[in-house]
């Protein structure tokens, strides 16, 4: 089973117009931390891993492309974002408090907000295992850190 995880994610830089610090430094935890420990199984793919991603969003959609190791594409999952776009403005909108509270507000404030923030990151997470359900196996925690990686596309600012 130790096979069936991602070794390499890469983000199509190419849509994404600006990013200040803070969104900056969610990317790079994100990847270190997916990187350190997921599990990720694409089903129809005969290949057994590891695997490497390549994440983009295309006409409303989030493509994936897999390839192995040595970076030979092995297929391609695509999921309809509509679902998500409610989620992810919630989600900037949550982030957004959170990072000016940490500047400013009361520790009780800031953990009031992160407990929010995180509530909506779990239940995104849900959503993308649901909406990924019969397409790839992963664990909760690389569907987190996915979904952290979709917001990132997303910025368009």
């Amino acid at each position: 089973m130790d096979s069936h995880r991602i070794i390499a994610i890469e983000l199509d830089e190419r849509t994404v117009l600006w990013r200040n610090a803070d969104v900056e430094q969610e990317r790079r935890v994100a990847i270190f931390d997916l990187l350190e420990g997921n599990s990720f199984r694409p089903l129809g793919i005969a290949h057994d891993g590891p695997y490497r991603l390549f994440l983009r969003v295309e006409e409303g959609r989030l493509v994936m492309e897999i390839s192995d190791e040595a970076k030979v594409p092995l297929g391609a999952i695509q999921l309809g974002l509509a679902p998500f776009r409610r989620t992810v403005r919630e989600y900037f909108a949550i982030c957004d408090s959170y990072y000016k509270a940490i500047r400013n507000a009361s520790p009780s404030a800031i953990e009031t907000i992160d407990m929010a923030r995180r509530g909506i990151h779990n239940a995104a997470a849900q959503l993308l295992l649901e909406r990924l359900e019969g397409k790839v196996e992963m664990d909760f925690d690389t569907a987190r850190r996915l979904f952290t990686l979709i917001c990132v596309l997303h910025i368009r600012q």
